[in-house]
């Protein structure tokens, strides 16, 4: 369902759960498996075809105050990253950012590398450079980088990489790398800890470097920048091992073990 543009796997789990789809007349049910050269599969009673379409990879400078949408909400008329990139057909969004942020985001058809690349379980790593107000000291950036619990959050942020490149005027430059995105993450941990952002623009996903490319800018990706997009970040290995530890709220009255 996915290589036929219905949605994200993940998606087009839910439509399954939901009983929009058939195989071979029979509603399907997660897990079960088709040919589709061999066996008719439906959605909302319509058969898909797989076409053979060529597979389009596209790299993207999202400008701040620009949408990560595929069209634009009725009651917000700013541009959408797909305004940006004229190519028809269903695209895949890696690395949605908030309409404040800016920086790298890709663009595919090929649902198999979207899922590859979002999906939480595979904890592929998307690289921020961060503006903050003031100065974090160091039992600071070592709280971000083991986790935090943020509010309404029952499990901790997935440990992750915070390094100083540069300290000035009141302002302090950090590099992130972040294994998990939950929403507006590094916005609110830095504002959590005191440390409001002024700036946060994504410098990469994987190895693949948003480089020259100028706000608004896109092109097509190469087999090298492919490469680069699928490799992740050398410090995923430490941060994939700090993730294997415990990370859960306790239940409220729930003592520590000796």
């Amino acid at each position: 369902m996915a290589q036929a543009n219905i949605g994200s796997r993940r998606e087009c789990e839910e439509l399954i759960r939901q009983g929009r789809v058939k195989i071979n007349g029979a509603v399907a049910e997660l897990g079960a498996k088709a040919d589709p050269q061999r066996d008719v599969i439906e959605f909302d009673g319509l058969a898909l075809k797989l076409e053979n379409q060529q597979k389009v990879y596209i790299a993207v400078h999202k400008p701040i105050n620009v949408l990560s949408t595929d069209a634009p909400h009725k009651k917000d008329p700013r541009r959408t990253v797909r305004d940006l990139v004229p190519v028809e057909g269903h695209l895949f969004m890696i690395g949605r950012l908030d309409a404040e942020s800016s920086g790298l985001m890709v663009l595919t058809n090929d649902g198999d590398l979207a899922n590859r690349l979002t999906h939480p379980r595979y904890r592929h790593t998307k690289t921020y450079r961060v503006t903050v107000y003031g100065l974090p000291d160091p039992a600071t950036i070592r709280q971000w980088e083991e986790g935090v619990f943020l509010p309404e959050e029952s499990s901790k942020t997935a440990p992750c990489s915070v390094l100083i490149k540069k300290a000035d005027k009141g302002l302090t430059v950090l590099e992130v790398v972040l294994t998990e995105g939950k929403k507006r993450q590094i916005r609110r941990v830095a504002a959590m800890l005191g440390f409001p952002v002024r700036h946060l623009t994504r410098t990469h996903i994987g190895q693949l470097a948003l480089g020259t490319m100028s706000p608004g800018e896109w092109r097509e990706l190469s087999q090298d920048d492919l490469q680069a997009l699928r490799t992740p970040h050398p410090i995923v290995r430490k941060l994939r091992a700090a993730s294997r530890k415990p990370n859960r709220r306790k239940r409220q009255g729930q003592n520590d073990r000796k």
